[in-house]
């Protein structure tokens, strides 16, 4: 069995309600004061089984004026949409500004029903019926079919029936249920013994008993006890479904129309959007630079402000690029739709499409703004992700973030990510948790970075082995992590733009320079330590002639990286042949006697004391002895 969302729209008294009951043998008004009126306030709910088997949910959306914030929550995620108009009086004012709603919400499939026909003649009715299809020319409406409908007499409602089987026939498979589940709250409300319970339509993915999901924007996390669609409980509820559930872990107040229910970390609150905006052609209003709007987009309705990016104005019937800036937080994905009304006096001017629901704060009549908003609008989700990497030059960023910023599953994420990758225009670094993602662009620029620097620095260093790894990330990749900037120094040693040698970094083609400098002053330092002894001289009283220190210290350090010499202690050096024969020495002693001191190793080096002390500390940091307790004694290590 499929599930079928149907909405009414169509001005008050127009019998919306009154057909529903007439199809379902239920009413959908639930407050007292919408009984005593007479008129729907609220969003009304029931459903009804189909000859096929499907099962049709029918939303009742109020149709007065000051419900349109109703009317407009209530056609999140429906498959078909009743309009209801009464034969009597024909098209009105109301009538046409939900068929302007619907159409900027995105709604495909209609039907017009012509309802109270009893109380008119047929002359009448041929009438209204051209009116309506003069009325509707040039809408998503024009080719809708027309039924002719009594609610209270029972005329023509199985030829209704049977319209809406095939019109939502082909509809039934279409739901989007491999991405993150979404349901934006139109109802929220506590029953004794159950707890707080929220009403929506799933508009995609998956929801079951005992997940653990988040309520946006107010990022309290839910779980779930139960599940009810039509009234039935299920362990599963899919997208395309009108669904009733309860929440342990959150308060009914916590939570309002707006909200939205889905997956941990799969969303981001924001109070921008970048959009495409239509004004809509009946409008008697131009769209200015900074006007006031009550936007409403899925079953949120939120003021904010309108920066046009690439007009000074948007007339009737014209669209731009438009960024929203919000006085509170939403949920939203791109391609979501909006409509936005005047804030005073109330009043349907447009809407459109959400192109970018995380974006940053931008300068009208920018080249490269509306570039990339023209990329967002006609681009697949890949070309979205690519425009995401982009903005991460310096850090990179991850799969799991790609997938928040645009409320995508992480599947949905992957997979673009590979087509990205197949093409060449990303580098992913997989890591234990996460795959960080860099465009290949932005890796180019600093490979030559990274090249220019390290050509630059073997010829200012000629006898170092090159830059320290870490002076290299604080010079080209400060932002990033120390994980990351180790697999991209990984994938320029595999991309031959460098080679490492432990902690130093240098061109795959860089050699230390062993001329006559290099030769003259490692042959003075080797010389000077040997003559010491094992009475070392301190490095600073140590300098070659005609040498300069800075040069001097260099050459030091490839002669200890070369084993050649060895740091004793602070400005303490002598030949690393020297210490291995005392190490040597020193451990043939600990064979005979479990304890060895500095005054003999004072004696047997034949030394000062002061030497023979840096000897043990020396031994002591390599793990041949250690201390004992009394400073001038030692034993051995193991």
């Amino acid at each position: 069995m499929n599930n079928i969302i149907i909405g009414t729209a169509g001005h008050i008294d127009h019998g919306k309600t009154t057909l529903i009951r007439a199809l379902t043998g239920r009413n959908t008004d639930r407050w007292e004061e919408e009984r005593r009126r007479g008129i729907t306030i609220d969003l009304g709910f029931t459903y009804f089984d189909l000859p096929n088997g499907d099962r049709a949910g029918i939303i009742d959306v109020p149709g007065h004026e000051k419900f349109i914030n109703n009317m407009v929550a209530g056609v999140v995620g429906m498959d078909l949409v009743l309009l209801v108009i009464s034969a009597d009086e024909g098209m009105m004012p109301q009538t046409r500004e939900h068929v302007d709603i619907l159409g900027l919400l995105g709604i495909q499939r209609s039907i017009i029903v012509l309802n109270k026909c009893d109380l008119v003649e047929e002359e009448w009715l041929e009438l209204v019926e051209e009116e309506v299809r003069e009325e509707l020319e040039g809408t998503f409406l024009a080719q809708a079919p027309i039924l002719r409908v009594s609610a209270a007499t029972g005329q023509g409602l199985p030829e209704l029936v049977q319209t809406i089987v095939e019109l939502t026939w082909e509809k039934s498979g279409e739901k989007d249920v491999s991405t993150i589940p979404r349901l934006p709250v139109d109802r929220a409300f506590s029953l004794s013994g159950f707890g707080t319970v929220i009403t929506g339509t799933l508009i995609s993915g998956a929801i079951s008993r005992e997940d653990t999901l988040e309520m946006y924007p107010v990022g309290k996390s839910c779980k779930i006890r139960s599940i009810q669609v039509h009234g039935e409980d299920k362990a599963t509820c899919y997208a395309g479904q009108r669904v009733a559930i309860n929440l342990s872990n959150v308060k009914k107040k916590e939570i309002y129309r707006g909200c939205v229910l889905s997956r941990e970390n799969s969303m981001k609150n924001t109070d921008l959007l970048d959009v495409r905006m239509q004004v809509l052609p009946s409008s008697m209003r131009v769209l200015t630079n900074h006007t006031r709007l009550h936007l409403f987009t899925g079953t949120s309705e939120i003021l904010c402000r309108a920066v046009l990016l690439d007009k000074e104005e948007i007339g009737p019937g014209e669209s731009g690029y438009v960024q929203l800036r919000l006085e509170e937080e939403v949920a939203v994905r791109r391609g979501d739709r909006f409509v936005v009304r005047f804030y005073s006096p109330m009043e349907t001017i447009g809407g459109g499409v959400i192109l970018e629901p995380n974006p940053t704060i931008k300068r009208r009549f920018q080249t490269e703004v509306i570039e990339e908003l023209k990329r967002k609008e006609s681009g697949s989700t890949a070309d979205v992700l690519e425009l995401h990497i982009r903005k991460y030059k310096e850090t990179m960023v991850t799969a799991a973030e790609l997938a928040k910023v645009t409320a995508l599953s992480m599947e949905e994420v992957e997979t673009d990510l590979a087509e990205l990758q197949e093409a060449g225009q990303i580098l992913t670094f997989p890591m234990r948790k996460d795959v960080y993602v860099w465009h290949r662009e932005d890796y180019q620029t600093q490979k030559d970075r990274v090249k220019e620097l390290l050509n630059a620095y073997g010829e200012a260093h000629p006898y170092r082995y090159g830059m320290k790894k870490a002076e290299l990330q604080g010079a080209c990749f400060k932002q990033m992590k120390p994980i990351v900037f180790d697999k991209v120094i990984e994938q320029m040693e595999a991309d031959e733009v460098l080679k490492r040698k432990d902690e130093f970094v240098s061109r795959p083609t860089f050699e230390i320079r062993r001329d006559a400098l290099y030769e003259k002053t490692s042959r003075f330092l080797l010389e000077t330590f040997e003559r010491a002894g094992y009475d070392f001289l301190r490095y600073s009283e140590i300098q070659a002639p005609g040498v300069e220190p800075a040069v001097q210290d260099d050459i030091l350090s490839v002669l200890l990286e070369e084993k050649q010499a060895v740091k004793v202690m602070e400005d303490l050096y002598t030949l690393f042949s020297l210490m291995e024969e005392a190490k040597k020495k020193i451990l043939e002693k600990l064979k005979e006697d479990r304890m060895i001191t500095i005054a003999q190793v004072r004696d047997m080096f034949q030394t000062s004391r002061k030497s023979a002390k840096p000897i043990l500390e020396y031994m002591d940091g390599i793990k041949v002895t250690k201390k004992t307790g009394a400073e001038s004694e030692r034993a051995a290590y193991q």
